[in-house]
């Protein structure tokens, strides 16, 4: 049920652009009004998130560490394990954000016959989600293209070396390949592995089907659909310059394209795809493992009153007697 509520989400988003743009025409609607609508709310919805995880005291240091700590001088830490110093902590969340270093060591736990717990590698999923990340972010740098003129030299290099291959006319890409087939194996994923499927909830479907359906697409404009590139860079232009265009010479399936990209910046903020930002501020991540070099005192500590155990013992002191219970004081 879960499954399919996240799938009727997304084929619903998917015909409600079809009728608007295919039947309706209402591409003002699809290509101006919806996208500056999303773009606000992304924005908004980011920095409000962003303010309120920044707002919350962190008064000491609470870093997750695996390696040795820094003390005596013949003792070897571990400065990426465990830093230290500030530039340590940096590279350790470098090498988290960059290329999902925690996520690499994960292990799967499994129950074998006779009751024996195996422990094993779970590299693929750190493979298929670094695949995910790093050609989603190529695919949004080649877009850039649609939003620039001139188009920036490093922008037609990375489209040149993405589509080294030349296999097509326009050229099939290797970052779209790579990241529809990411996506899959994360969808496959959740649907095959009976503890993830269990529990997986829509807002974990939902991203899914929509980045399928976002990638799929795209893919089905560049090779499939004869569109107009030049209406669709006027619809680009015309957003980013804040002077608008219908962009009639763009197919329908553009604007239900737009339309799910919309949907996900607009969804982005208030669903687990806010792990972008959070990473930055977690106080487990990004802070330095100092506490036997430096004390760190909380400042929103304030008098407690306490019932100290001579003041219990004063209190009681004849039924702990009686009770035969020592006492510290005779």
């Amino acid at each position: 049920m879960r499954i399919l509520v996240s799938l009727v989400a997304v084929v619903a988003l998917y015909l409600l652009a079809w009728v608007g743009v295919g039947v309706l025409g209402l591409r003002t609607l699809f290509g101006t009004v919806l996208p500056y609508a999303a773009l606000a709310l992304f924005v908004c919805g980011v920095a409000y998130r962003v303010v309120r995880w920044a707002a919350v005291p962190v008064p000491f240091r609470i870093p997750t560490t695996c390696g040795q700590q820094r003390s005596l001088e013949w003792i070897k830490p571990s400065p990426l394990e465990n830093p230290h110093t500030g530039l340590q902590a940096f590279l350790r969340m470098a090498l988290e954000v960059l290329f999902f270093r925690s996520l690499l060591r994960n292990t799967k736990a499994e129950v074998r016959a006779g009751g024996r717990l195996i422990q094993g590698s779970s590299k693929w999923l750190w493979a298929g989600a670094l695949a995910f990340h790093w050609c989603f972010l190529v695919v949004l740098v080649r877009h850039t293209r649609f939003f620039t003129e001139p188009v920036p030299w490093c922008v037609n290099l990375l489209a040149h070396l993405d589509g080294f291959l030349q296999v097509g006319v326009p050229a099939m890409t290797l970052s779209s390949v790579v990241l529809l087939g990411a996506l899959g194996f994360l969808l496959a994923r959740r649907l095959v592995t009976g503890q993830v499927r269990y529990i997986s909830l829509p807002a974990d479907y939902f991203p899914l089907f929509l980045l399928l359906s976002i990638v799929a697409t795209g893919l089905l404009l560049r090779h499939v659909v004869r569109t107009d590139l030049s209406a669709v860079k006027e619809v680009a232009m015309g957003l980013v310059t804040f002077a608008p265009s219908p962009g009639e010479g763009a197919h329908w399936l553009f604007y239900v394209h737009l339309f799910f990209v919309s949907v996900l910046l607009a969804y982005f903020p208030f669903s687990k795809l806010m792990h972008m930002g959070g990473v930055f501020l977690s106080p487990t991540r990004n802070l330095a493992n100092n506490n036997r070099a430096v004390r760190h005192i909380n400042p929103w500590d304030y008098p407690v009153k306490v019932h100290t155990y001579e003041e219990y013992e004063g209190e009681f002191r004849e039924k702990l007697k009686t009770a035969g219970i020592p006492l510290e004081k005779e």
